[in-house]
């Protein structure tokens, strides 16, 4: 290849001859160069990545062959073809059209691409680094491109001294046919340009990692490279790591929709390591928006439209399991979005290329236009397909970005889509046709899923479902979209369900349970079920029929659930039959209409029964209908059961019932279980034709029963017996069911229990035949009933057993007729007992010569009904019958002891007596010293009970009136409970125990009886309350209740000598027995142990302790006693040890009672510490415990008082007190302080508190800034040298404390002491203020440079400003900037640049936050200052502030000039800078008019150096904002209305300067074509005026005046030469004759036109600019026919039929 600069290589020999100097003399410039290129390169970007994005980059800014399909390709291999040792070499393949010189010269330079300035052309790279950045891989990377052979070295040329861009031509290592071998082509050619990079042995993972992470989508936004492959070429392949990728990209498919935006469908493909091809198709949108002014950023000056591309995948993206990242500049970036779609735009990047910057305005405009660009886009692939099928809409809003993404700008932009979806019509709704229709998404409601497939099966069953978006006026989403996989999507855009009172409108209108299968009638109870209690409980839908069920006709019907689900009598109920019983459906819906559902049970219908049975979901059906809606499970034997209690109002109802019940029996429907149980409750008609609901039996008719002719009345009448009527033995047919006659009576005898005599059982009632005697037959038929009644195991009725036992109807042998209770039947050995008791009573005997033999027979039954058979039961009567004369009169003494002799008798026949011993023991009847009592309880008396009758009076017996012969029955008094000796017997005293008052002061034996009472009777309250409230207890002070004795303990009873008044016990007066009742004399209310003694003495304790009446005996006898316990099993219990620990009761030398835990003993190793304390030490003054209180150190110590300053650090927090001059405190005090902290944190685990901390901030530290708080102090360490000296700020006096201190570090850490080199920047900036000396306050300065440090948001920023003589002084941050560019602010502000360091000034921008600049704010007020200056403004002043505002502009800029300038500079053209209020000064829009008043200062001024058109148009623009007027809509135009009459007027013809003709019809093209579209009739209105106008020709000027008023008052007017001035009123046109100088022509060609477009447009005053100018170019050309018409076609304008014929009419003669 040879070109103007000779062959390839000779133009490589040419560069570095003449650019580098190689051969010549050395470039200055090369080694900053270098450096240069060195720095860019390696900072630029974080990743060795960037360089592959960079190639990728540079190939799509590449131009190419046309027919060419642009590929890049990326080969790595492991040969050195380079010759470098290189153990990894990677090669680019690129099929461009190749280097340029012009590229050569380019890559050989800094700074020099050829792609700048070329943004808008398409170009993608702006960092300015390209090719460069493949040396962060490669030491000498190799070009072969068109001829060039050459490579660059990172190292400087030995030759220049610079590398990176010298140049080296390469001869070989490597040659074309190495590069060949490794690209495999043989002998074909390579791509146009080669790229080889030998890697850094560091390089090589990284760049293999690299190559085979690429992502698939790399090639998705850019337009030139279609193909992108990696591989890796090796001579053994199993060394291949690299993954393997080829991508491809095709665009198949293009929509223009309008000028600003297209689509078209992009398909991606990529096979990894020769695996199946993955492809996924994307829909782009691309869109076109216009730069706006406020978002223009320096390095996109040239670009005025942002194009942003929005790519959908129509599949599952390409991702080679990468990150799927959802920002593209081109190419991709590291930013994953969670958006469902791709954004690109050509974003501004990180530095990094990882991410774009979100703060940057240009970005932030983009991202603003995001949400407009995916509207349109998602607006036309939803609505805009209109051969798509609804159903396939859907997938499309998978495309909205429901997720929130974890950038905040790219929530906004969420928010913004979210926004605008919310009010576009584009949610399609269900309207089972083909017509799409849209709605908002808060216009659309959702369905239930179960709803729709009902709603499905509906329409195939041909249910009417077209109006199902006219329920409440709701659009119904398409059942396509609403889909569970759709939730996100419909949550995100708002789409909720329907109200649930919507269902019951649409199954009611829609014929949902009438019109449709059995099956899908289920299915919608099911949907109703499963969503009750969450949705349709308590709605509309309990309102709808919805329940099918048989009515009484046998008629097909619906209830609603409110009809289901009443609560009041009569409620109606829907029932199932129950299923385990086959055929039980059709049998019972055909009795319910025999019983004309007459129990409000209504059967559904039977094909939904069976429809039920078949359900899948049955179970949660059923339940659903049990509970909710009231629906029961019948079965032949429950329906029987309800209807039971209906039937009971008719008699009808009552017999069909009982037939009922016969024919389900009969027909296997029940069971006879199930008809006994149902028959027991089943009404009866009884023989009066009643209707009888409960019964206690069923007797058989009267005329065919037995029980009439033995009782004659009926005895059961009362006991709800019922006799059943004769309907029962009639034929009858119920439900096609017949019953014979005698059947039904047979079936009630076996279930309901219709019986007679000697079945029938008995009443509970007497009746009169058993009142009087009964004749021999009738005795022994009521005993052979009874024995039928006891054979079958029935149980006699009381009264009617009572009426038998208590009838005198038994013939005895003593008084005639006897109850069989009263009376015996003899046997042996009865007869003795009956003679020795005949002695004191009459007994009564069954007559057996009236009975004969024959009685003996039914012993059982006469032992049933009474008599008695038995000694135990002749014992019994004779008994009673004592007892009853007892209860009439007293028994005599003979009585009495015959009554004992009969006992005597029987216990000695060995004879049971208890009968007889049990009826008399609990009688009055024997007489003892307290009157007649019952032997129980009674006291045979002797000399054991003396000492007890002194506490009770106890009953004994009358010794006097029986004599010494009752002593000859002792052991038959002691069955019938007399009490004979004392010993087990102590209840007996209790029973009659005297009165409390009695009790008083009593003996020492009856004290011990009482305690042996309480011992073996185990504590009987009635003693126990006694004694309890008597003073019967003598102690040392007197006889007391027991509640306040003691019992004297020898080994803890010392406790009780501590304080005086407790009473204990005499125990010298009792004797040792009493220490024998401890447990009884505790129970009467006596202390006697350890625990209780205590209680009480702790509440003395705490008593005396409350009222501080604790004196020195108290304490010292107190801990005496301690001392005295010590060692033995008798221990404080821990209530009140409490009370010792917590109690005030040892004095201190504070002043006042302490606990013992905040009390401390003094001793020598409190000395230190005491003089900055002010210690609880216990008073051992010899005014109150002396120094003998240290002898009781160790039970001090154990009832918690400190004894050692160990224990004791932990007073020191609370009792710190600092004296008031610190400079008393000596360094001992300050180190026993810090051996107290240490101790707390190290041995009490203690954090330093906000109360000690508190008190701890005192100035007690000596510092070299004086005395201070631990908080303001600093500790000087070695580390700190290197920035300060310990005198330059607040550091610890190491000179006053000694290098101790320095041993208390942690310590002094804790209590806020700083010590680290990094946490003192808040001191030394507070340190800061009390500083004037410079160099101290520039270390300080550096040190808190060095940490960052930055002061708090509202703590006032002060700056040092050094003075050029010594000292300065301090400012606040808000008056000072870091530069001053302008050089204007000199006088206004500080510039810190001048007085401080370059490395100081971040710090002060960034802790301090001075400006690095002045703002906005500081120009405006300097302006200000210029208005009010009476000095001359200059012309340099002037521009840098009106420079700085162009910079600036935006929105808020114009609003602060507009508001705060009140003038604005003008000029008369010449150097001269005026300040005039706004309101007078005026933009020249006019250049006639600014020509016109040049010479008047209305103008405004604007730079004439280095100042371009757009650039004023910016500052007019301005200016207008500020306040500013145009000239041409400020000027008052007047024009003379007519020409003088001495002037002399020359009328002309026309046509001998225009064609009339010609003029209009430019003028009606102009109005017709124009944005105006005027109708004909105003068109042709417009230019009448034209045709009637008589063209006058004056010598004498045509002139206009105009007139400028000013906000003083003054007027500045100027007149001008117009030339010509059409007169419409009077149909004249005056026109100035021409001297036929061309300029005057022009002139005159441009006021007429002006003219002339003034008077046609007279109501449209803004298009008159361009007619003038389109009349001018006419007049030009004389208004020509064949010249109009070209340039009426030229300028896209026409005339239409209208306006021909109004042209033949006005030029008829043309």
């Amino acid at each position: 290849m040879s070109t103007s600069n000779g062959t390839p290589k000779e133009h490589i020999e040419g560069i570095r001859r003449k650019k580098f100097s190689i051969g010549g003399e050395q470039n200055p410039l090369t080694e900053d160069l270098h450096h240069a290129v060195k720095n860019l390169s390696a900072e630029l970007y974080a990743k060795d990545v960037h360089f592959l994005m960079e190639l990728v980059q540079n190939a799509e800014d590449n131009h190419y062959n046309e027919g060419d399909s642009p590929s890049l390709e990326f080969v790595i291999t492991s040969d050195d073809i380079t010759g470098t040792g290189a153990s990894a070499t990677l090669l680019i393949f690129n099929n461009e059209k190749g280097f340029s010189p012009k590229n050569i010269e380019s890559i050989c330079s800094v700074g020099r691409s050829t792609k700048k300035g070329n943004r808008s052309s398409g170009y993608i790279g702006e960092k300015g680094i390209g090719f460069k950045s493949v040396f962060l891989v490669t030491a000498q990377p190799y070009i072969f491109s068109n001829g060039y052979q050459i490579r660059f070295n990172e190292r400087p040329c030995p030759h220049c001294s610079l590398g990176y861009v010298v140049p080296e031509w390469v001869e070989e290592k490597p040659t074309l046919e190495d590069i060949k071998k490794i690209y495999g082509v043989g002998n074909n050619s390579l791509p146009t340009t080669t790229i080889v990079l030998p890697l850094k042995p560091d390089k090589v993972k990284p760049v293999k990692q690299q190559l085979s992470s690429i992502h698939p989508e790399v090639l998705l936004f850019l337009t030139k490279i279609r193909q992108l492959s990696v591989r890796e070429v090796n001579e053994n392949p199993k060394q291949n790591t690299v993954t393997a990728v080829s991508i491809s990209s095709e665009v198949n498919f293009v929509t223009r929709k309008n000028m600003n935006a297209e689509s078209y469908t992009l398909h991606l493909s990529a096979e990894e390591n020769s695996n199946a091809e993955k492809e996924c198709a994307y829909y782009m949108w691309k869109q076109k928006f216009p730069v706006r002014l406020e978002n223009v950023v320096e390095r996109r000056t040239d670009v005025e439209e942002w194009v942003i591309t929005l790519a959908f995948p129509n599949q599952e993206r390409l991702s080679r399991g990468k990150s799927l990242p959802g920002v593209y500049a081109f190419l991709p970036t590291e930013m994953v979005t969670n958006f469902p779609f791709i954004v690109q735009a050509d974003f501004v990047l990180a530095s990094s290329r990882e991410t774009i910057l979100l703060d940057n305005k240009w970005n932030q405009g983009i991202l603003e236009c995001v949400p407009l660009a995916f509207m349109d886009a998602f607006k036309t692939l939803v609505i805009g397909s209109d051969e798509a099928p609804i159903s396939s809409l859907p997938r499309m809003f998978k495309f909205l970005p429901i997720d929130s993404s974890p950038f905040e700008k790219f929530n906004y932009v969420r928010e913004k889509i979210k926004a605008k979806l919310v009010d576009e019509n584009i949610v399609p709704i269900e309207t089972y046709t083909k017509q799409k229709h849209f709605y908002k998404p808060g216009e659309v409601n959702r369905l239930l899923p179960g709803f729709w497939n009902i709603l499905t099966k509906a329409r195939k069953e041909g249910v009417y479902l077209l109006n199902l978006s006219s329920h409440d006026g709701r659009k119904i989403l398409s059942s396509s979209f609403d889909k569970s996989e759709y939730d996100d999507v419909l949550n995100f855009l708002g789409v909720k369900y329907v109200t649930v009172d919507w269902y019951a409108k649409c199954i009611q209108s829609s014929n949902l349970v009438g019109g449709v299968s059995e099956d899908l009638y289920l299915k919608l109870l099911l949907f109703v079920a499963k969503n009750w209690s969450s949705m349709f409980k308590g709605t509309d839908i309990n309102n709808i029929p919805l329940i099918k069920y048989v009515a009484s006709d046998g008629t097909l019907s619906t209830f609603s659930l409110f009809d289901c689900t009443q609560n009041h009598n009569g409620a109606k109920r829907v029932v199932l039959t129950d299923s385990s019983q086959s055929n039980a459906c059709s049998w019972l819906i055909n009795w319910n209409r025999e019983f004309a559902c007459a129990a409000n049970r209504y059967f559904m219908p039977e094909s939904t029964q069976d429809a039920i049975l078949c359900l899948a979901q049955k179970q949660t059906l059923i339940e659903w209908l049990s509970t909710h809606v009231f629906v029961t499970n019948m079965s032949v034997y429950t329906f029987a059961n309800v209807l039971c209690s209906f039937v009971n109002s008719s008699c009808k109802l009552a017999i069909a019932y009982a037939h009922f019940l016969y024919h389900s029996f009969s027909m296997g429907y029940l069971s006879h279980r199930d008809v006994d149980s149902l028959c027991s409750s089943m009404p009866l008609v009884d023989n009066y034709g009643c209707i009888t609901i409960r019964r206690e039996g069923v007797l058989v008719p009267a005329n065919v029963s037995k029980w009439a002719d033995l009782i004659v009345s009926n005895p059961w009448s009362r006991e709800n017996y019922v006799e059943l009527g004769v309907e029962y033995l009639n034929s009858s047919c119920y439900a096609g069911q017949h019953t014979g006659s005698g059947k039904l009576i047979e079936f009630l005898k076996t279930h309901v229990g219709a019986s007679d005599i000697p079945d029938i059982s008995p009443p509970n009632a007497g009746f009169s035949a058993v009142e009087t005697p009964l004749t021999k037959d009738n005795a022994f038929l009521l005993l052979d009933w009874i024995h039928n009644l006891k054979y079958k195991g029935v149980r006699l009725p009381d009264r009617f057993l009572k009426c038998i036992k208590d009838g005198s109807w038994l013939k005895v042998t003593v008084n005639g007729y006897r109850p069989p209770s009263k009376s015996f039947l003899i046997r042996s050995p009865l007869g003795k007992i009956l003679q020795s008791g005949s002695v004191l009573v009459d007994i009564p005997l069954i007559d057996e010569s009236f009975y004969g033999d024959r009685i003996n027979k039914y012993a059982e039954e006469l032992k049933t009904i009474g008599v008695m058979s038995s000694c135990e039961e002749a014992c019994d009567f004779i008994g009673r019958e004592l007892m009853s004369r007892a209860s009439t009169f007293a028994l005599s003494k003979n009585h009495v002891l015959l009554m004992l002799n009969f006992i005597q008798y029987l216990r000695k026949s060995l004879l049971p007596l208890d009968k007889f011993v049990n009826n008399i023991k609990e009688g009055t009847w024997l007489k003892t010293s307290r009157g007649l009592k019952s032997p129980v309880g009674s006291v045979l008396n002797d000399s054991k009970w003396l000492v007890a009758a002194q506490i009770s009076d106890i009953p004994f017996i009358d010794k006097s009136y029986y004599g010494d012969e009752i002593y000859n029955y002792i052991e038959e008094l002691k069955l019938l409970g007399v009490i004979v000796d004392l010993n087990g017997n102590y209840q007996v005293v209790i029973d009659h125990l005297k009165s409390p008052s009695n009790l008083a002061s009593l003996t020492a034996e009856s004290v011990i009886l009482a305690m042996r009472c309480i011992k073996f009777l185990k504590a009987p309250s009635k003693l126990l309350s006694s004694l309890k409230g008597t003073s019967c207890l003598k102690t040392n002070m007197g006889f007391k209740i027991p509640s306040e004795c003691f019992l004297y303990d020898p080994v803890w009873g010392c406790i009780l000598d501590v304080f005086n008044g407790f009473c204990v016990i005499d125990h010298e007066f009792y004797g040792e027995k009493i220490f024998f009742y401890k447990y009884q004399l505790r129970q009467i209310g006596v202390v006697v142990d350890f625990g209780d003694t205590i209680k009480k003495f702790a509440s003395l304790f705490k008593q005396k302790a409350s009222q501080t009446s604790f004196n020195q005996q108290h304490v010292m006898s107190f801990l005496s006693c301690c001392r005295l316990l010590k060692g033995t099993e008798h221990r404080f219990p821990s209530d009140f040890s409490t009370i010792i620990h917590n109690e005030k009761w040892l004095y201190t030398k504070v002043g006042c009672y302490s606990c013992p835990r905040k009390c401390v003993l003094y001793g020598p190793e409190w000395k230190s510490i005491s003089s900055i304390t002010c210690l609880p030490f216990i008073d051992d003054s010899d005014k109150c415990y002396g120094m003998k209180i240290h002898e009781y150190k160790e039970e001090l110590k154990n009832i918690g008082v400190v004894t050692e300053l160990k224990k004791g650090v932990r007073f020191v927090p609370e009792c710190l007190n600092f004296p008031s001059d610190p400079s008393t405190i000596s360094p001992e005090s300050v180190f026993s302080l810090l051996e107290c902290i240490r101790s707390l944190m190290e041995e009490h685990k203690l954090a330093i508190e906000d109360g000690f901390r508190k008190r701890l901030s005192r100035n007690w530290l000596k510092t070299h800034a004086g005395y201070r708080p631990p908080e303001m102090c600093l500790l000087f360490d070695s580390k700190w040298s290197s920035f300060l000296n310990p005198s330059d700020g607040p550091f610890i006096d190491a000179d006053f404390y000694g290098p101790k201190i320095a041993s208390f570090q942690k310590e002094l850490h804790a209590i806020g002491v700083t010590i680290d080199l990094d946490k003192g920047c808040p001191l030394l900036a507070c340190h800061l203020d009390s500083l004037s000396d410079t160099d101290n306050i520039m270390k300080i300065y550096r040190y808190l440079s060095e940490y960052n440090w930055k002061p708090e948001e509202n703590a006032a920023k002060k700056i040092w400003i050094p003075q050029v003589t010594k000292g300065g002084k301090w400012v606040n941050s808000e008056e000072c900037i870091i530069h001053d560019p302008d050089k204007l602010f000199g006088l206004k502000l500080y510039v810190l640049e001048d007085v401080y360091d370059k490395k100081i000034l971040p710090f002060l921008t960034f802790a301090m936050e001075v400006r690095s600049k002045p703002s906005l704010d500081d120009y405006v007020d300097l302006w200000n200052g210029w208005e009010k200056s009476s000095e001359e403004l200059s012309y340099d002043k002037c521009s840098k502030f009106w420079m700085f505002i162009l910079k600036h502009l935006g929105i808020n800029t114009e609003k602060i000039l507009s508001k705060r300038l009140v003038k604005l500079p003008v000029t008369t053209g010449g150097n001269e800078i005026f300040l005039l209020d706004k309101e007078n000064v005026f933009i020249p829009d006019n250049l006639h008019l600014k020509k016109l008043f040049e010479q008047e200062k209305v103008f405004v001024w604007y730079p004439q150096k280095n100042f371009g058109p757009l650039s004023i148009s910016k500052l007019y623009g301005i200016y207008r904002k500020i306040g500013a007027r145009n000239i041409s809509e400020s000027l008052c135009k007047e024009e003379p209305s007519s020409v003088n009459d001495d002037v002399e007027l020359v009328q002309v013809d026309q046509n001998n300067i225009f064609s009339l003709k010609g003029l209009v019809k430019l003028i009606l093209g102009f109005l017709a074509c124009s944005s105006l579209k005027m109708e004909p009739d105003k068109r042709h209105e417009a230019v009448q005026g034209l045709l009637n106008l008589s063209f006058l020709e004056t010598m004498e000027q045509v002139t206009v005046s105009y007139s400028l008023s000013l906000s003083s008052g003054d007027i500045i007017s100027k007149k001008d030469d117009k030339m010509v001035r059409w007169e419409r009123q009077s149909s004249k046109f005056f026109t100035q004759k021409m001297d036929g100088h061309q300029g005057n022509s022009l002139k005159y060609a441009m006021c007429f036109s002006e003219a002339i477009s003034e008077g046609v447009l007279c109501e449209n005053h803004e298009f008159v600019p361009a007619l003038t100018e389109l009349i001018t170019l006419g007049f030009v050309l004389k208004f020509k026919n064949e010249d109009i018409e070209f340039l009426m076609l030229s300028k896209n304008l026409q005339i239409f039929s209208e306006d021909v014929e109004f042209l033949s009419s006005s030029f008829a003669t043309d």
